[in-house]
């Protein structure tokens, strides 16, 4: 694979981006964070952690001025031990390795250091929250609405310029400069998404991201403990995960476990060297997920992959240390716990240390059995994604995911395939859902039509109605959880490249928005298009069928694509698209083994009535949801 198109967009890299710390300049310097009053200028990571946890062990890497010049030592507290410490080639950092019993309570934690600095800190244990509506998982009845931030809406201007932070301005004539959106301006539109039909918010990252340029992504995160400045507060987001919940809205973080911000503040003062990969010179990852399990690959394609940086504000995090590799892990259990959040997606999942990946995966299912986790696999190939969930496939290489779900590419790719030209090839969405074959369960992946990193669905498919009409039947009734991009429900458009204009404003986002799409209903196509979402994705709330139901698929005959989703109960839905441009007589005594026992039908969205199941004849460019009647 050739450097990604989409790197350009993901990254900033339509302008030039190169921090200080990534071309080895001068950088400015790390400025540790207080947390404790009693230790002014001490940073320990985690913040605080709670008792109870299922992993007794607990990893404290504390970080201020000359601290590795003294020894740490616990004040007695009963359930918990001291079991280690490890200097570090900075003299700025020094591990503690603690032991939490299950008999330990909740308190604080006397932390003694002597030597070259003597201080004494306090670090907090807390009670587990034990609220059952926390971390409830997605199954296949949500529908996940995706967004950034930065570009949906801005609920709070007050936090639009945050002082100290690397960009201080707004400017919403810039692609690439940050546009003031905010966690409150999501809050403030849970009805819409509600009335929409989602039952799921997927924010891009809203971790720290102070970088120079290009930082409204979320990708580049700079602290990983801290919500962006420009987004909220950590209390903020808190009560956010909660108010969502309590308007029964699930949250998606987003995640990022191969690479940080050039400006992190690890990166810009470094335990170690080996805590990043690094070689003589700037080196990019090949970006070819292949050289993993290729049987004939070579050993340096394998580095350059696992390795390389992603881009070159962003260096490659080395999950091969197992001290960073406890630290990435608990920073994620500690973001579950501290909010309750439902689910991870895992943005560039296979660019990391493959075993790592397992690591991280058998930590957090231990402690977090439902939390929802999905993953980015953007590859060419249908056994080359499975690769990267749980899968029927033997190990390779010692690399066996434990991965739930992913980011179905494949079906992605394979709608846009056989809507973006005249009579398109609809054998690709076939082949892809007879590849479900692969894994353990391909129903805990995630269907898309596009994301942020690509162009938006309604320019791929040519501003075609009909053809958008498919692609959403399609993405709401097949199997898995599905996920829309903000703006596509009301046909926001736009190419990925040269301008990036698929991550614009939406409309209404804004005081003093022209069209504000929150309040008053799109006109023409577009209002249209928010009916046509909407009544199709409330429909698959109250029909499980939809959900829960099985899949039963027809081989293509003639540009119609034929499935159906069925149940036990009896129950059951046809989907039948005509991908041509010709009306088509269907003979639906070819769906027999389902339609037996049923004379007639509904399209559930319009509300006609099908009345002969046995010659169908679908219009051109249609896509119909036929409930069966009896």
């Amino acid at each position: 694979m050739k450097f990604p198109q989409y790197l350009l967009l993901a990254t900033g890299l339509l302008m030039p981006l190169l921090s200080p710390a990534a071309t080895g300049a001068a950088g400015p310097a790390a400025t540790p964070r207080a947390t404790a009053k009693a230790a002014p200028g001490v940073r320990i990571d985690p913040t605080y952690w709670w008792v109870g946890m299922k992993n007794p062990k607990l990893q404290l890497l504390v970080n201020a001025p000359g601290i590795a010049s003294s020894t740490a030592s616990l004040v007695a507290y009963p359930g918990v031990t001291l079991d280690s410490q490890q200097k570090l080639e900075s003299p700025n950092y020094l591990v503690v390795n603690l032991s939490i019993g299950p008999e330990a309570k909740p308190g604080q934690l006397k932390l003694n250091f002597k030597g070259g600095k003597n201080l004494t800190y306090s670090y907090e244990l807390r009670t587990r929250n034990t609220d059952p509506q926390r971390t409830q998982g997605l199954t296949q009845a949500d529908f996940i609405y995706m967004l950034m931030p930065d570009r949906f809406s801005n609920g709070d201007s007050k936090n639009d310029v945050v002082k100290g932070t690397r960009v201080n301005h707004i400017a919403r004539d810039s692609m690439y400069a940050r546009h003031g959106g905010d966690l409150k301006g999501i809050q403030n539109h849970f009805d819409y998404f509600k009335k929409l039909g989602a039952t799921a918010i997927w924010p891009t990252p809203i971790i720290e991201n102070d970088m120079p340029k290009a930082s409204y992504h979320g990708y580049a995160v700079t602290d990983c403990y801290k919500i962006d400045p420009r987004y909220g507060t950590n209390a903020e987001y808190q009560q956010f995960v909660k108010a969502a919940h309590a308007d029964g809205l699930k949250v998606v973080q987003d995640i990022v476990l191969n690479h940080w911000g050039s400006y992190h503040h690890l990166f810009l003062d470094k335990p170690a060297a080996d805590w990043f990969h690094a070689f003589p010179k700037f080196t990019r990852s090949n970006y070819n997920a292949f050289a993993l399990n290729d049987p004939y690959g070579s050993k340096r394609d394998y580095t350059l992959f696992n390795d390389g940086w992603f881009d070159t504000s962003m260096p490659d995090v080395n999950q091969g240390n197992p001290l960073v590799a406890t630290y990435i892990i608990q920073n994620f259990l500690w973001w579950v716990e501290a909010t309750g959040i439902d689910g991870y997606r895992i943005d560039t999942y296979p660019y990391s240390e493959p075993k790592f990946l397992m690591q991280f995966g058998q930590a957090t299912m231990e402690e977090y059995p439902k939390l929802a986790q999905f993953a980015e696999a953007w590859e060419g190939t249908e056994a080359e994604q499975a690769f990267f969930a749980q899968n029927i496939l033997p190990p390779v290489n010692g690399f066996k995911s434990n991965m739930p779900g992913l980011l179905d590419f494949q079906i992605c790719f394979a709608i846009s395939d056989a809507l973006k030209t005249e009579n398109g090839d609809l054998s690709k969405l076939y082949h892809a859902l007879q590849a479900d074959w692969l894994y353990v369960d391909a129903t805990r992946n995630v269907p898309f039509l596009d994301n942020h990193d690509m162009s938006r669905f309604y320019s791929v498919i040519g501003e075609d109605f009909n053809k958008f009409k498919t692609g959403i039947a399609w993405l709401l009734t097949l199997r898995g959880t599905p996920q829309l991009y903000y703006g596509t429900e009301v046909l926001m458009k736009n190419f990925s490249n040269p301008d990036g204009k698929v991550r614009e404003d939406f409309p209404g986002g804004w005081a003093g928005d022209k069209t504000n799409y929150f309040t008053t209903r799109p006109s023409g196509q577009a209002g249209e298009a928010f009916d046509y979402v909407s009544k199709l994705a409330n429909y698959r709330k109250t029909h499980p069928v939809l959900s829960s139901g099985k899949l039963m698929q027809f081989i293509p005959q003639d540009g119609v694509y034929t499935y159906f989703r069925y149940n036990d109960a009896g129950e059951c839905v046809m989907i039948i698209a005509n991908n041509t441009k010709d009306e088509k007589k269907v003979d639906g005594t070819r769906f027999a083994e389902r339609t037996d026992g049923f004379s007639s039908g509904v399209e559930v969205v319009s509300g006609a009535t099908i009345s002969d199941l046995k010659t169908l004849t679908v219009p051109a460019h249609t896509a119909w949801v036929v409930e069966l009647r009896k």
